[in-house]
């Protein structure tokens, strides 16, 4: 696949449906590259005073803030409103090079299904860094509503401006950016992120910007890059730099859709995924790990007490029915693993 030969590629894979999600497709070796890949989608609309790019289907509603910051510094801002299942697809044009790292910071609010029919709207926030030539599929679902800072750095850009005295890590992080092909998901590691994204966008959609705001926006945005690699060490994801093969990667992101899609029932083990994902459970249960920081039981376990501890705090169903909802069979092993987590009884948080 070449930025060439891209218009006659998204004529047969722009929206593809595949596993109940449609595809949107784009090629990120730079910034530069993805914002010609979408300015040639025929959905797309393109406000170049105001570094916006539109996007509006039946399928989604979307816009892309792009601001080059400096050089091999940009931040690329989305802001998605689903109305079906959307699978975003990453892919790189091997004529050209890849220098670009990215740091994406996303928050998104989705429809909890209740029994009644109805939905309750909940909260999903992670972090993601991912290395060149590493394809990343992102999983969007029916009525989530969201935004995400995608940071794009080279190394040469990092070298220049992480400072010891800023990143205690430092000799770490340039150790791993060296390091092969990667993609590695944490989830809401900082709770400070979620007012400097709020200021960023503030800024962001500001008609005009001057020299003040353009340096608020570096500001903001160092600030999220210092917010993820404070908090993103309490694991060796990083250290270890494990990369797998981008049809890896791709597995574990099915997995990973599975898992969610099924918060509401006891884990369903790590065979019965491996044979939905088409791969070994060996394999699986060690790629999930590196690319998580969880095994998958692990992983449907936190997103599982993170889940009821919003439906504790949003809903108005008891603690028992709370303890049903999200998979447990009984209310005294939900209370006793949600006091695990969060250092209090369901009951306590509520009341």
């Amino acid at each position: 696949m070449t930025l060439d030969n891209w218009p006659k590629h998204i004529q047969k894979y722009l929206f593809l449906l595949k596993d109940d999600f449609f595809q949107f497709p784009y090629l990120f070796n730079s910034p530069q590259i993805m914002l010609e890949s979408m300015l040639k989608l025929p959905i797309s609309k393109h406000f170049p005073l105001k570094n916006l790019i539109t996007f509006n289907t039946p399928l989604a509603k979307a816009k892309m803030y792009y601001k080059e910051i400096e050089e091999g510094f940009w931040l690329l801002t989305f802001y998605l409103k689903m109305k079906e299942n959307i699978m975003a697809l990453s892919g790189y044009d091997m004529d050209k090079s890849s220098e670009y790292y990215l740091l994406t910071f996303s928050v998104f609010e989705y429809q909890f299904p209740l029994k009644d029919g109805s939905s309750l709207p909940l909260l999903s926030t992670c972090w993601t860094i991912s290395k060149p030539y590493t394809e990343i599929s992102s999983y969007f679902y029916k009525e989530a509503d969201g935004k995400f800072f995608s940071i794009a750095m080279t190394k040469d850009w990092v070298k220049k401006n992480f400072s010891s005295k800023k990143f205690k890590e430092r000799k770490t992080i340039l150790k791993f950016l060296n390091g092969e092909r990667g993609s590695y998901t944490w989830l809401d590691i900082s709770e400070k992120a979620h007012k400097v994204g709020n200021d960023l966008s503030d800024l962001l959609e500001k008609e005009n910007h001057s020299e003040a705001d353009n340096a608020g926006i570096r500001k903001k945005t160092m600030k999220l890059i210092t917010e993820f690699f404070d908090n993103a060490f309490e694991d060796s994801r990083i250290a270890d730099n494990i990369s797998l093969s981008n049809q890896d990667y791709l597995n574990v992101s099915r997995a990973e859709k599975i898992v969610l899609q099924n918060l509401h029932l006891p884990f369903l083990g790590i065979e019965f995924i491996a044979k939905e994902v088409n791969t070994s459970a060996t394999k699986l249960k060690s790629n999930f790990k590196a690319v998580y920081g969880f095994s998958m039981l692990q992983y449907h376990k936190e997103k599982n007490l993170v889940l009821a501890m919003q439906l504790i705090l949003k809903s108005d169903f008891n603690i028992q029915e709370i303890a049903v909802i999200t998979g447990h069979d009984s209310a005294g092993r939900f209370a006793s693993s949600f006091k695990k987590r969060f250092g209090k009884l369901p009951s306590e948080v509520r009341f």
